[in-house]
């Protein structure tokens, strides 16, 4: 595989409708094939999951005009859904205040770099940004129900081995204090539930709020084995805010969270913020509305182990 080879057909995946047209088999050919992981047996949906994936993670390492280029191009960018490249042109062109000729250019640039960068992965050049000597979260899923007596957030993980004979998981959740109201945190303030993927051995206090969980498998993992994980947690929120705040590397993280009836007055999005900072009010983030069923969705990529991602939300009333 080569990086002209790729260049040529991403050019190629770009026509159209993009990463979502309906016929993508065909588009995709032996160099994407190789580059993104596709196998003879995937169908569309696992096709356009991989493509969607890769181009996001590859593209989040380019300068933001770049990206952004590069992404609308084929259809990945929120506000560049047009089922015309043309019309995704134009709108690159508005978003970096340039004309049609410079977007054009900076969508061939995009995906040039990210041609390279496949090809550096391939061959071993390319580091993870976060690299791991025992294991990683390739996806993270997680639907919080707040709208119940006691909240609940249910947790579907796919973990990555980076090493052989990976046999248990070291995982942890904080329930966080208020600032003003320093409550104890014991270990009856949390509840458990392993649905699949292994054995709960052990839950200790790490610190006045942090709970450490060890997940037994059930049996080790090879290096680069993969394995997939569902957990139910229950607690009472002491503070409102839910975040990953990964140990380990983290590749997506995916949230889902449904509020009561009584909306609060204000979320924000928090991504990249120290892990004290996501209870602090003056620690802003990007405003979110929620949706006519009360909930809100956001997700990360490329989570930095030690930061904070997810969402911070405060009564209505409260400023």
């Amino acid at each position: 595989m080569s990086a002209t080879d790729l260049v040529g057909e991403l050019k190629l995946l770009r026509k159209g409708r993009g990463i979502s047209v309906v016929a993508l088999g065909p588009r995709v050919g032996p160099a994407m094939r190789a580059a993104f992981g596709i196998a003879d047996a995937d169908d569309v949906a696992e096709i356009r999951r991989k493509l969607s994936e890769s181009l996001v993670t590859l593209s989040a390492s380019l300068p933001e005009d770049l990206r952004t280029a590069a992404l609308a191009a084929f259809g990945l960018h929120d506000q560049a859904k047009h089922p015309f490249l043309q019309a995704r042109v134009s709108w690159v062109a508005r978003a970096l205040d340039r004309d049609e000729r410079t977007a054009r250019r900076r969508i061939d640039e995009g995906i040039e770099r990210i041609a390279e960068l496949a090809v550096s992965v391939q061959a071993g050049l390319l580091e993870p940004a976060y690299p791991s000597r025992s294991w990683h979260t390739e996806e993270l899923r997680v639907a919080l129900a707040l709208d119940q007596r006691v909240p609940e957030a249910f947790e579907f993980r796919r973990v990555v081995a980076d090493a052989d004979d990976i046999a248990e998981l070291d995982l942890a959740l904080t329930l966080t204090n208020a600032r003003k109201r320093r409550e104890t945190v014991g270990e009856n303030d949390l509840q458990v539930d392993v649905f699949y993927g292994g054995t709960l051995a052990e839950t200790v206090m790490e610190s006045s709020e942090r709970f450490g969980l060890m997940l037994h498998l059930p049996k080790p993992l090879r290096r680069d084995a993969r394995h997939d994980i569902a957990l139910r947690f229950r607690a009472v929120f002491r503070h409102p805010h839910y975040v990953c705040v990964p140990r380990h590397r983290v590749d997506l993280f995916d949230l889902h969270v449904k509020f009561p009836p009584s909306l609060p007055g204000t979320i924000v999005k928090l991504e990249n913020v120290f892990q004290d900072d996501a209870r602090d009010p003056a620690a802003g983030g990007e405003a979110l509305t929620p949706d006519g069923s009360g909930e809100v969705h956001v997700q990360f990529r490329g989570l930095a182990p030690g930061f904070a991602y997810g969402v911070r939300w405060e009564p209505a009333g409260v400023s």
